[in-house]
């Protein structure tokens, strides 16, 4: 009895702890000519440091339309300092104050980060406004990232991981942006324009897409006063809300024939879940053992453990505000690629079937809340925390609540969840094999 209660009593002392520290995170706002942008301030006095993130919403490569890889040049030619300096001298310039700024993109996002001493802190937000200010935006720098970009592509078509994902996005995702890599393609980047460039950066800095997150050794009025010369060179534009892509409901396969030793096998199916759904904890629970615990995980054991099949077989369920799917691979010999695709079939209609072991469910929270505070030991982790829980609508001590629910979490209504969710049987695969 006494261990029990011991258990307990470590559980709720580690979940109020939890609960403290992600709670040092503040929701601000900086108002600014009519404007209200959202501001996630985390003060942290025991390290002389500063940090600032510029993250404009459903501007990732989700915008990129036509051109497949647009954010992603955008990022390269922000990374390449100002016009009037050029890359080298710009880089030279902050490296001399021990200072980060770079720009880099995601599906929904992008973000330009500003990282340096506390002393430093002026100079770092002077550096950025010349950033803004000038970008070097010039036909030499675009062909040199261009060039560069096409160099990793036409290295890619050997990456035959890369080749069975892409080609899995392509066919799960018809018609829609998930459908090109963020990086492009030969043809998107070969015909890429400065034009193309400097209008999209254009749209891209809109105040009304802007969400701030910063904090450091720093007072939170300062900031706010200090950002409103950055938000001038920003525009203020219509926004629209970010979009949600279903993945293909019915199961498909794509085989792609090249000369290679082993066959590549990825996979994809439904899963109707939303970012800010409050069944997550339970999904999160279920992705784990399915297939992201690594060594234990249904789809290891089986595969690997029980019938040695891979070296590695790994499933995670993905859930962001655009779109939401079960997706997962494997490497096999290519006698046996019929046998895996198979058994990875097999072991998902028998994981919702079935639902999962009492031993499994105790071994998944015990890695859930025993890794978390490997996930916030940092500043930067748990500022990241704060603007992604934010960013889905969350509040900001749900994490705690979510892994107290992980801890009561019964085996009766996992396996009801794992059951409700069929769809994630429909799997459709992309094959790279000779």
């Amino acid at each position: 009895m006494s261990i029990n209660f011991n258990k307990t009593f470590f559980i709720v002392l580690f979940l109020t702890f939890l609960q403290g520290t992600l709670m040092s995170a503040t929701i601000k706002t900086i108002k600014h000519n009519g404007n209200e942008i959202p501001l996630i301030f985390e003060q942290h006095k025991t390290l002389p440091i500063f940090n600032l993130q510029l993250v404009f919403k459903n501007s990732g490569y989700i915008n990129d339309g036509d051109k497949p890889g647009l954010a992603s040049i955008t990022a390269k030619v922000l990374n390449e300092g100002t016009k009037k300096e050029g890359s080298v001298k710009f880089a030279r310039k902050l490296e001399n104050k021990a200072i980060s700024i770079s720009a880099n993109n995601g599906f929904e996002t992008f973000v330009i980060e500003v990282s340096c001493l506390k002393d430093e802190y002026q100079e770092a937000l002077k550096y950025l406004l010349e950033l803004l200010n000038d970008p070097n935006i010039t036909n030499k720098t675009l062909e040199k990232i261009k060039t560069l970009q096409l160099s990793k592509l036409k290295q890619k078509e050997d990456d035959f991981d890369y080749v069975a994902s892409n080609n899995l996005k392509k066919i799960v995702y018809k018609d829609t942006p998930l459908e090109h890599p963020s990086s492009g393609t030969l043809d998107s980047i070969n015909n890429m324009k400065l034009e193309d460039v400097k209008n999209n950066i254009n749209s891209l800095f809109n105040m009304k897409n802007l969400i701030v997150a910063a904090g450091g050794d720093i007072d939170h009025k300062q900031l706010q006063e200090d950002m409103k010369v950055i938000l001038d060179k920003l525009s203020s534009n219509k926004t629209e809300d970010i979009n949600k892509f279903k993945i293909a409901k019915d199961a498909k396969e794509s085989i792609i024939k090249k000369e290679t030793e082993q066959s590549y096998i990825y996979f994809a199916s439904p899963f109707d879940i939303d970012a800010n759904s409050k069944e997550n904890y339970k999904a999160k629970v279920a992705s784990f053992v399915l297939g992201g615990s690594g060594f234990g995980s249904r789809l290891m054991e089986e595969i690997r453990v029980k019938h040695g099949l891979a070296y590695s077989a790994y499933g995670h369920i993905t859930n962001k505000k655009s779109h939401s799917y079960f997706t997962g691979y494997l490497q096999t010999k290519l006698d046996n690629t019929k046998k895996a695709k198979n058994m990875v079939k097999d072991i998902v209609d028998d994981f919702v079937k079935e639902g999962v072991t009492k031993k499994e469910l105790e071994a998944a929270k015990k890695f859930l809340l025993g890794s978390e505070p490997l996930r916030t030991e940092t500043f930067s982790q748990r500022l990241n925390r704060a603007f992604m829980l934010y960013y889905k609508g969350l509040p900001l001590d749900h994490t705690a609540k979510e892994l107290e629910l992980i801890n009561n979490l019964t085996l009766k209504d996992l396996n009801k969840f794992i059951k409700s969710h069929k769809e994630i049987k429909n799997l459709s695969f992309s094959i790279v094999t000779k």
